[in-house]
């Protein structure tokens, strides 16, 4: 009897550690996470919370089968695992615990799945998966909107879409609103041209992904997506003068990059209202700023524990419930994931999720400058879109916002954290020392 379960695992470890299990578990839950408006809508939320269940379960048994390759400190970012545990805790004294730990578990899974990937795909293999998944999904998202509004002149109500392309939009897709499929399209631009640039798909097949993203980004209408997209470009041309800055003056000039950037910032803030008024967003920002004063109000009354982390908003429960009575609307987030932190984690919860995108942010940002592969760029211009939608959307705190920000975390942690300053200590340490008559014996 023993020698069945001998041979059962013999087989299923090589299984789990296989390097194709590992891509179809990549794509996989690049679909679930992205797709996950539109399978809540068909299916159901249970069906899709079954689905991130399952896919932890599987990606634990990934980690343990592959348990030599990875080392126990490396596994996760301390900002990660410090954001979720206080996540977590904060269901203790929220007012509606039960819901409060359903959203936790949601956080808490799509960061268990953004480590596995992280330690089971590099970062090309990342990007191609990516790319895949957003192809797929962004060319059904096209198809869907020609049927309602061309062919059939009749929205799709169960996924949100309302038959506008023949008006050129705005159009949602896939993702519920124009603002979601505005933030995937600069996501999608993000990870199509670094494919070109590393030559990873055709030229055929990058050219058409990236006129696809461009096409269903415009159609969006979101006026979000169009400073995401400034900010981001803006991002990538810094970055690629740092790239080609001789290294012995690249300290120099990231100081003078930073410097810059700070003057941009209160340069775009001083000017704001011309700003707003380009790109004709007056209407916009005004239901936003309403919203901020509302949660800003609502905030003090627990300003540095929080109500409790939920994740997306419960119109039902205390503190949501208070901010949709003065607002007078029903509000599905605070339009601002810094404020929907503070709001649900406090201030300490705020702390952590600046520490979590800012470390993330600079650890891959010198990773970029330093090293001669463009794939390495996806991450420092990832986190910079999702940073900055986080300014309008709270979308990096649920889906697929978060399990990028997690992600971009992990593989940022992995080159550029303490981690690896003291695994050169200890191997430092570790070497023997040089004798008089030369190196030691096996160098």
């Amino acid at each position: 009897m023993s020698a069945e379960p001998d041979a059962l695992g013999s087989r299923l470890l090589p299984l789990l550690s296989s390097a194709a299990l590992a891509r179809a578990f990549t794509l996989t839950v690049f679909a679930t996470a992205f797709g996950g408006f539109a399978i809540t809508a068909v299916a159901g939320a249970v069906t899709l919370a079954t689905i991130v269940a399952g896919l932890c379960a599987l990606g634990l048994a990934i980690l343990v089968a592959r348990r030599d390759e990875i080392e126990l400190v490396r596994l996760a970012p301390t900002t990660l695992v410090l954001l979720v545990a206080w996540a977590g805790i904060s269901a203790f004294w929220s007012a509606a615990p039960a819901t409060a730990l359903a959203g936790w578990a949601q956080l808490a899974g799509l960061a268990v799945l953004a480590v596995v990937i992280g330690h089971v795909r590099d970062a090309l293999q990342t990007v191609r998966a990516l790319g895949d998944v957003l192809r797929w999904l962004l060319g059904i998202s096209l198809a869907l909107e020609v049927l309602s509004g061309i062919l059939l002149d009749l929205p799709i109500p169960f996924l949100g879409i309302q038959g506008a392309i023949a008006e050129l939009g705005p159009v949602q897709g896939l993702f519920g609103t124009r603002n979601a499929l505005g933030f995937v399209t600069v996501i999608a631009l993000i990870t199509f041209l670094v494919e070109f640039r590393t030559q990873s798909v055709g030229s055929g097949v990058a050219i058409g992904s990236v006129v696809l993203g461009g096409i269903l980004a415009a159609l969006s209408g979101s006026p979000t997506v169009i400073v995401v997209a400034l900010v981001t470009a803006a991002a990538s041309l810094a970055l690629w003068g740092v790239r080609r800055v001789p290294p012995e003056r690249r300290r120099a000039v990231q100081v003078v990059l930073g410097v810059g950037v700070v003057v941009a910032i209160g340069v775009a803030s001083a000017a704001r209202a011309p700003l707003i008024a380009a790109l004709g967003a007056e209407n916009d920002l005004e239901t936003r700023n309403r919203v901020w004063t509302r949660v800003l109000d609502v905030a003090d009354i627990r300003p540095v524990q929080g109500f409790g982390f939920f994740g997306a908003w419960d119109p039902d429960a205390i503190p949501f419930a208070l901010v949709n009575l003065a607002d007078g609307t029903v509000n599905a987030s605070a339009l601002n994931a810094y404020l929907d932190v503070l709001l649900q984690l406090g201030w300490v919860g705020l702390l952590l999720f600046l520490a979590l995108g800012g470390l993330a942010l600079a650890r891959g940002w010198l990773v970029a400058g330093e090293r001669r592969s463009v794939v390495h760029a996806w991450a420092p211009l990832t986190l910079v879109a999702l940073l900055t939608v986080s300014l309008f959307e709270s979308f990096t705190l649920t889906g697929p916002g978060w399990l990028l920000l997690a992600l971009c975390a992990v593989r940022a942690g992995q080159s550029r954290s303490w981690r690896e300053r003291l695994d050169l200590r200890t191997t430092d340490a570790a070497r023997p020392a040089p004798t008089a008559d030369g190196p030691a014996s096996g160098e």
